[in-house]
């Protein structure tokens, strides 16, 4: 055996890959081999082509899946909290009351959503390597740009309209893809629970197990104002997934970390999420604050209020799990393995030995100028949707007037269509919860910049951070979809012209913004992308094709079984039951259950399965994933993990790491005795 297969050998199984339920598999690249060796199934092509063109994707950044052949899609409630937010008024809150057409002309379009399907995919890591082979750094990092858009709007034009395409960046950036999606902009809502039970337990619960959440709704897609033809879609087994029997989630992660060096990591350890976190636990206090001031500040924030609960548990066990000695002493042995095999031959350190030197220098050089970026370029001082309308319109029309491979990748041709869909998009807007959180992001800006610095007197000039917001917000248009697309369609001329406040200040920053963005790209994303891809083709030279990538929220196949863990030395069951649901029920939230439910009791069978966990790998963008058996029957709706979970984003601990699901069981069984949805189910197809 020559030392480099050796080599591979050790840290094969040193990871665990053989074992463990891990990885996030893209789709041409799924281990069935192995799957099939340690659960006797066997994962073919056809069985992923199936899964593949019944998965969907969330455009505002969840999973769904195919429920019947007229355009029914399953996902998360969690994940359709803004459609819900934006068809609810003050006398119709369908987040308390919860929502269900009786017919389908009683479907209502959530504005601004799409979902999309991926239907094909083409390796074109050849490509881009041949656009950047011989430049330097910056100048790679360009042409790489330039090369992935020219190959998106290829891949359209030959499509004709049929399909949007995507550039994908893999293993960052050790493999190159263009995703062919099917779209569709017409989605409307079928079915939502109350959130008293769609997030029974609310943060007390978030992450943890046991779990009694009801947390699915229906969409469906339409095209040319009619139901979608889908014929691609997944049954559905009436009694869901058994005791140790192995599953499958087919859907969308959203990122993780698994692959960056030791300095990357103790970036995000020093720097990024402990500002992260202090930013945001004070915008929740704030945001609690004020939604006691009225009813309708109340219904503004409450789901908001969750969301960024969930964001601020799940960062602060990113800061816990990168505190973890244990873990990372792991993660620096790898990484030093890694480092060693490239050393002990002379090809392969000729190539990629530098690759960790360029790493450590741009973030060394990041750090320098972190915060100005984050609050100029990324817009953490102007956290307001109406300055985001007025920043994309700035922006997108003066991008507009390049050409299409000069552009900023966010406003290409390919990238257009869902810019202009967001700017058209019929949502409400609160003035008021505009100006307290632009008001806390403006003050945030001045604490973390400090009083003098040039950026914070150009913003602020001689007003305080609550004048400046209130005047910004009571001034602006932008609330109007038809202003927004007048100015979107007028170009430069139209915003140059424009007396709004947002755009205004929009246009009075862009210069800087773009020169910190400029810095960024050729300071530290050029070389970090640099020594990314040498990383990524020195393991594909020591591990071969074996491994999986980072999550980029495309399309993976993850594997496991239904399994408890080991919790202060005894066994969590896998399951929880409907009776326990009454038992844990108070009559206050997060723990109050609506009144359908209540009256139902009687009628529910107590030992219907509820929630379950697998050993998949999942993580955030899995959020509607559907929970897949071997016979390719849906068995349960993937929307949590459990608190080791967390950490999954770094590493994977195949003892305790779970994934939180519905059971199919309690979804058919709420939608026939709780909510009397009998044409609902009756378009499902279901199996015993």
């Amino acid at each position: 055996m020559n030392k480099k297969i050796a080599l591979a050998v050790v840290l094969l199984a040193f990871t665990g890959h053989s074992t463990a339920d891990e990885g996030m598999w893209t789709i041409d690249n799924f281990p069935s081999d192995r799957v099939e060796e340690k659960y006797d199934v066997r994962i073919d092509d056809a069985w992923l082509r199936a899964a593949q063109l019944a998965t969907t994707r969330l455009e505002n950044g969840c999973t769904g899946s195919f429920a019947s052949p007229d355009g029914l899609v399953l996902t998360n409630n969690h994940c359709l909290w803004g459609c819900i937010r934006n068809l609810s008024s003050a006398e119709r809150n369908l987040s308390d009351k919860g929502f269900m057409a009786s017919a389908r002309e009683q479907e209502l379009r959530c504005p601004g959503q799409s979902i999309s399907v991926l239907v094909d995919l083409e390796d074109v890591t050849n490509n881009v390597s041949t656009a950047t082979k011989g430049l330097e750094d910056a100048a790679a990092n360009n042409a790489r740009k330039a090369a992935l858009t020219g190959l998106e709007t290829e891949c359209e034009q030959a499509a004709d309209g049929a399909f949007k395409c995507e550039a994908v960046t893999l293993y960052n950036g050790g493999q190159y893809f263009i995703y062919k999606y099917k779209r569709y902009d017409d989605v409307r809502l079928v079915f939502a629970p109350e959130s008293d039970i769609a997030a029974f337990g609310g943060d007390p619960d978030n992450f943890n197990f046991p779990r009694w959440c009801l947390d699915m709704s229906f969409l469906r897609a339409y095209e040319n104002g009619k139901p979608a033809s889908t014929p691609n879609y997944l049954q559905w087994r009436s009694g869901g997934p058994k005791l140790a029997e192995p599953v499958f989630i087919s859907g969308h992660p959203g990122s993780t970390d698994r692959l960056l060096t030791m300095t990357q990591l103790k970036m995000q350890r020093d720097v990024v999420l402990p500002m992260w976190l202090l930013r945001y636990s004070e915008l929740r206090g704030r945001m609690l604050a004020w939604q006691n001031t009225s009813d309708e500040a109340a219904r503004t924030v409450q789901q908001r209020i969750a969301g960024i609960e969930n964001a601020i548990k799940v960062r602060r066990n990113h800061l816990k799990a990168l505190h973890n000695d244990s873990m990372l002493a792991m993660k620096e042995k790898q990484e030093q393995q890694l480092r060693a095999a490239v050393a002990a031959d002379s090809e392969l350190q000729a190539a990629y030995g530098g690759a960790w030197k360029l790493i450590d220098e741009a973030i060394d050089t990041y750090r320098n100028f972190y915060e100005d970026h984050l609050f100029i370029e990324n817009a953490a001082a102007l956290n307001s949707e109406l300055f985001n309308h007025a920043r994309t319109i700035v922006r997108g029309t003066a991008e507009r007037e390049l050409p299409n491979n000069e552009r900023i990748r966010a406003y290409t041709d390919a990238a257009l269509p869902q810019v202009e869909q967001r700017l058209a998009a019929e949502r409400p807007i609160d003035r008021e919860y505009e100006k307290l959180r632009l008001t806390f992001s403006l003050e945030k800006m001045r604490e973390w910049l400090g009083p003098d610095s040039k950026h914070v007197h150009r913003i602020l000039g001689k007003e305080s951070p609550q004048d400046l917001a209130a005047a910004l917000v009571d001034g602006s248009k932008l609330d109007d979809p038809a202003v927004r697309m007048a100015l979107w369609e007028g170009g430069i001329e139209a915003v140059r012209n424009s007396a709004d406040p947002m755009v205004r200040l929009a246009l009075e920053i862009d210069p800087q913004a773009r020169a910190l963005r400029e810095r960024f790209e050729n300071e530290v994303e050029a070389p970090l992308t640099r020594g990314e891809e040498m990383i990524a083709d020195a393991r594909f030279q020591i591990y071969g094709s074996d491994t999986y990538p980072d999550a980029t929220f495309t399309l993976r196949v993850t594997y496991g079984a239904v399994k408890g863990w080991q919790e202060k030395g005894e066994l969590v069951d896998p399951f929880t039951r409907t009776s326990r649901l009454f038992e844990r029920a108070t009559g206050a939230r997060p723990f109050m259950l609506p009144d359908t439910w209540l009256a139902a009791r009687e009628k529910l069978d107590p030992d219907t399965p509820f929630n379950f966990v697998a050993t998949t790998d999942i993580t955030g963008g899995n959020s509607g994933s559907p929970i897949v058996a071997a016979d390719g029957n849906l068995v349960g709706l993937a929307f949590d993990g459990n608190i080791y979970s967390i950490a999954g984003d770094y590493w994977f601990d195949p003892a305790t790491n779970r994934t939180v699901g519905v059971d199919s069981a309690i979804m058919l069984e709420a939608l026939k005795t709780v909510y009397g949805a009998d044409e609902l189910v009756k378009e499902l197809t279901v199996v015993e």
